[in-house]
């Protein structure tokens, strides 16, 4: 009977939306992790493997909770994270032994974050418009990134704009499908696509011991579990709540961090929330009824999956796009979400300036001590709306 509902509730546009979240997230950051393998002298296999371990462990964590829960769960590498080991990686004194270590340590503090819980009660404190301006913050950068790629491919861009807009009249729910169709079949006829890079083999898993060192440690796995948290979780669980569902953020925070210590052997550093691709399966582009809109991520779960099993193939054939189709098709498929997430930040008059404080902060792209602008607009946001209503509290005017 599960089955039965869950194809009953399966549609095309579902299906569509969890393959541009696994395109859009794939796309635009499968270089940083390729990056992060290298810099402790991965070899082929081993980088392979570790798309192996990623894909698997986001494809299943994505998967079998959206299944159970029938809501809507993605989980993402940690792009932030890959980009810390990239560059802590390059000083050549950490090898894969090493950064595997790091990555069970990392695992572990993301574990017990989980099970504490006290990483949801302190999204429990955050209003409703801050977490709408984060959520708008995050993604008004792709809605922008669309359009500015019409600078080096106007034609691409046209045609998938004048798809999208003639689709959003003629039928509203199967406009991202139309517009995604149109742009792939453009850069097919425009000889656009890459197809070299598509190599026919399949992903073998390889197995690395971790061994555990204080310098790993402090340079790998702190950093990795503080960005980790701070840009991937923050935000991902924000982009939750504004889409309007409540789920168990403790518990599938423990998941990622179980997931992540199994499969870190094979090359997974980080499992966390995603936020770009989570507003894509949560958005009313993936299904006009939001009890169905778990299929989308269901649907996201699968092609990981796949992507983890078919390893180099897939890999190939998703970075086979051309940049400016990814960037374009991200922007569109999350204009409704950007629109309703600033529509809900800026609704309340008392939290409007605090609200579009953490949306400049968020969209600067601003970064601290290592740590992403996510973070710094929550802070800011948070600081502006503590300091209004200590400001006007009935002590401070009796006083």
């Amino acid at each position: 009977m599960p089955a039965m509902q869950f194809f009953k509730d399966l549609s095309l546009s579902a299906v569509s939306a969890g393959f541009v979240a696994v395109l859009v997230g794939f796309t635009s950051s499968v270089a940083i992790v390729f990056q992060a393998a290298q810099s402790f002298h991965a070899t082929p296999a081993e980088i392979t493997s570790w798309m192996w371990a990623l894909g698997l462990g986001m494809g299943l964590c994505s998967l079998l909770p959206s299944l159970v829960l029938r809501k809507p769960v993605m989980i993402a590498w940690s792009t932030p994270g890959a980009a810390v080991l990239a560059t802590a990686g390059a000083t050549g004194q950490f090898d894969m032994a090493q950064a595997v270590g790091a990555f069970v340590a990392c695992a572990a503090l993301i574990t017990l974050v989980g099970l504490t819980g006290w990483f949801e009660r302190v999204m429990n404190r955050i209003p409703a418009e801050i977490a709408a301006g984060l959520l708008a913050g995050v993604l008004a950068r792709f809605g922008m990134d669309a359009f500015a790629a019409a600078q080096t491919a106007l034609p691409l861009i046209l045609v998938m704009l004048g798809v999208y807009l003639l689709s959003r009249r003629a039928a509203p729910r199967y406009a991202v499908v139309a517009t995604l169709g149109a742009g792939i079949a453009y850069a097919a006829l425009a000889g656009q696509m890459q197809w070299s890079s598509v190599t026919w083999e399949l992903a073998v898993p390889q197995f690395t011991a971790p061994r555990f060192e204080w310098s790993a440690i402090v340079s790998l796995a702190l950093p990795l579990f503080v960005v980790t948290m701070a840009s991937q979780n923050l935000p991902g669980v924000a982009v939750i709540r504004a889409s309007g569902y409540q789920l168990p953020v403790s518990r599938l925070i423990t998941l990622t961090g179980v997931a992540t210590l199994v499969l870190a052997p094979f090359g997974a550093f980080a499992l966390n929330f995603s936020a770009i691709t989570a507003a894509i399966c949560m958005g009313p582009q993936a299904h006009a009824d939001p009890s169905r809109r778990y299929t989308a991520a269901a649907a996201c779960g699968v092609f990981y999956v796949l992507i983890g099993i078919f390893g180099a193939v897939v890999t190939g054939l998703l970075t086979a796009f051309p940049r400016e189709l990814v960037v374009a098709i991200a922007g569109l498929a999350l204009l409704g979400t950007i629109g309703a997430g600033l529509a809900s930040a800026l609704r309340d008059e008392g939290h409007r300036e605090a609200a579009l404080i953490t949306f400049l902060v968020t969209l600067s792209g601003v970064v601290i001590a290592g740590i992403g602008s996510a973070f710094w607009g929550v802070v800011a946001g948070s600081v502006a709306l503590f300091v209004q209503q200590y400001a006007n509290s009935p002590t401070r005017e009796e006083s």
